[in-house]
């Protein structure tokens, strides 16, 4: 059961990281990281709400730590973009990617001190894997070509943080009720964060653009298909191994910019690639046992 969860953790790492990819196309169309994040969260909504209202009798649940936890996610997955996005802005992909991945440290760090999870040098190892692969596929090591600012640090790291919070948000509210009915409030407290922050005229041209296929893609992949993965997995296995499982998403938007858009990719960016995928085949092997 464990393997399964591990399993359904990549396959969602594997969603997101195809959506960074289209998120990219989007963005190289003059669209704005907001609004797409905006759609992303806003498209998979309406695909959860959809689900919750099939068997409706069966999904509700009245339960005040299901909806706080559930807000919790919510807050969480908004943090996680916004911030991201912030980070980028005032800094760059490389800066901003590597410091949003120190998520795991800090998931394990809090496991630690709640006591969810007993700390080993095994867990810190694949830790540190994970990092060091993140660094190197990112090209963060390159200090000559990227500039951080202290905003462009604190985004990024705050970008972590958030993503840490939406873990522990799922994990705890999909052990209380159905996963439809966390899915739905924590992508519903979502989209009204994010819509107070996104333009509206560039929000309603949407609709009538020629890019609106995009936009439904991105949301079905990067939230509908892949939370749903996300959450029945998190159920399977513990918050620290699903945040470094996750990793695997920088490696599916690396290939995704190869195969698709054209991107290449150096000798120290395919380390780092091997460096992430094996530290995730150990822990899942590791996991499995």
């Amino acid at each position: 059961m464990r393997f399964a969860g591990v399993g359904l953790v990549m396959l969602a790492a594997i969603c997101w990281g195809i959506s960074g990819g289209i998120a990219d196309i989007l963005m190289t169309r003059g669209w704005d990281p907001i609004v797409i994040s905006f759609y992303r969260g806003a498209v998979g909504f309406i695909c959860f709400f959809a689900w919750f209202l099939f068997r409706f009798r069966q999904n509700w649940f009245a339960s005040a730590r299901l909806y706080i936890w559930s807000l919790l996610a919510g807050v969480g997955v908004a943090g996680n973009f916004t911030f991201y996005f912030l980070s980028i802005q005032a800094s760059s992909v490389a800066v901003a990617a590597t410091l949003m991945y120190t998520a795991p440290v800090f998931v394990l760090l809090i496991s630690f001190l709640l006591r969810i999870e007993r700390s080993t040098w095994f867990k810190w190892g694949c830790i540190s894997g994970v990092l060091m692969g993140i660094v190197l596929l990112t090209g963060a090591y390159n200090t000559d070509s990227i500039s951080v600012s202290f905003l462009g640090a604190a985004a990024g790291l705050t970008a972590g943080l958030s993503y840490a919070l939406f873990i522990f948000g799922f994990k705890n509210a999909s052990s209380i009720g159905k996963p439809q009915t966390s899915l739905t409030i924590a992508f519903f407290s979502f989209c009204l964060i994010l819509f107070l922050f996104t333009d509206k005229g560039e929000t309603a041209a949407v609709v009538t653009s020629s890019d609106i296929g995009w936009f439904l893609l991105l949301g079905i992949v990067g939230a509908g298909i892949s939370f749903i993965f996300y959450v029945m997995g998190i159920r399977r296995t513990t918050p620290a191994t699903a945040s470094m499982v996750a990793m695997v998403e920088p490696v599916t938007a690396s290939l995704f910019g190869v195969l698709l858009i054209g991107d290449h990719l150096s000798i120290m960016q395919l380390l780092g690639m091997l460096l992430i995928l094996f530290t995730v085949t150990v822990l899942s092997v590791k996991q499995s046992d």
